[in-house]
Formats: structure tokens, C-alpha cells, sequence
């Protein structure tokens, strides 16, 4: 015998499940007149939550926060094997990896006569705090 559909609910329930999400699938509203019916709930507006929390602007929190964010992408744009590297290596990489305009002109403000280890002392360079 063929297998179709989910074992664990049985192909009567897969119907239902498939009759259910038809409307959802090929319209963009709700599938039924009451709200508290809909299998999922619609959502009322699109929130970005990926932001993270919000903060109060000047907060020590929100800047604790642009701090790791900053050091979190100078992380994801170079290489481990990078370091310890001067200012001019560090330019070089970020060229290469076609990193924003923000992190490159962060880097250009850094000593050229300097060897940084690892991201940390890039941070403390520019006056950000260091990881908790």
C-alpha cells in the first residue's frame, strides 16, 4: 500500500488539516467569518522583532547594545586567521569582504602603528566597552 499524508494523524485528518489551509494558501485574509475559528491567528501589523528590545535613547543599556552589535559584525567580517593584524590588514579584509561603509570608516579611526590580537582590542580602541 501506498503511504500519503501524516501516519500519526491518519489521511481523514490530513484532508481536513489540507481543506483548513486551502483558503489561507490562496488568499492573503482569514478563511473564516470568526477570528477565534482561524486554525492560526492573523496577525493585526508586521512588527520587526528582530531589532531586539527597544531601549530609551542615551540609555547606558542602549549603548552597551550598539557596542556589542558593532563587535559582533566586526567579528562576522573577519577572519580568525586574521589576527593579530594591523589597521592596514584589518581595511584590506573588510575591502575584500565587501563589509558596510560604517564598520570600514570605524577601522580607518584606528592607530596605524598598532597590533590588535582580536576584536576585543579593536573595540577598546575605539572607545567601545568591552564584552561582558
Amino acid at each position: 500500500m501506498q503511504q500519503r499524508g501524516n501516519d500519526r494523524l491518519g489521511p481523514r485528518r490530513d484532508d481536513e488539516m489540507k481543506h483548513e489551509l486551502q483558503g489561507m494558501l490562496r488568499g492573503d485574509g482569514p478563511t473564516r467569518s470568526e477570528e477565534w475559528r482561524e486554525p492560526e491567528p492573523v496577525p493585526e501589523e508586521d512588527l520587526d522583532l528582530t531589532a531586539g528590545p527597544v531601549l530609551p535613547p542615551g540609555s547606558a543599556a542602549e549603548e552597551e547594545a550598539a557596542d556589542e552589535a558593532f563587535r559582533s559584525d566586526l567579528a562576522r567580517h573577519l577572519r580568525p586567521s586574521e589576527f593579530p593584524a594591523e589597521r592596514g590588514t584589518l581595511l584590506a579584509t573588510l575591502d575584500e569582504v565587501s563589509a558596510p561603509d560604517d564598520l570600514v570608516d570605524s577601522v580607518r579611526r584606528l592607530p596605524d602603528d598598532r597590533r590588535f590580537a582580536n576584536v576585543q582590542e579593536i573595540a577598546a580602541a575605539l572607545g567601545r566597552r568591552p564584552a561582558a
